[in-house]
């Protein structure tokens, strides 16, 4: 099962039922290398789920002393395609190595 780095939205238990239809299961992890900025989300949708304007959104910095604290969660390959319906376009997919050694997919700043 592939693992997806939530440091936002995505830990909230209301995101995931809406997004998922079910809690996921995940364990504490920390990405280096990146930093978090804040974006404004006008998307009506995903606006509703979080009930918050502003998302963070992870910037690459290339300083191993940048860290961004987050949740590692399984999940399914067809919960990956549901959780980029749920990041707006301004977000990408790629895949990340964590301080704990394990990887996993992370959305950063297109």
């Amino acid at each position: 099962m592939p693992n997806l780095f939530s440091y936002g939205t995505l830990q909230k238990e209301r995101v995931q039922m809406e997004t998922f239809g079910r809690l996921l299961n995940g364990q504490k992890d920390i990405l280096t290398g990146y930093q978090l900025i804040m974006l404004e989300i006008t998307d009506p949708e995903v606006l509703r789920k979080s009930n918050q304007k502003y998302h963070p959104i992870l910037e690459f910095s290339g300083n191993d002393k940048d860290e961004v604290e987050g949740v590692l969660f399984e999940v399914t390959d067809q919960e990956i395609l549901q959780a980029d319906e749920y990041e707006v376009d301004d977000y990408k997919r790629i895949e990340a190595v964590f301080k704990s050694g394990k990887t996993g997919f992370i959305y950063v700043g297109k």
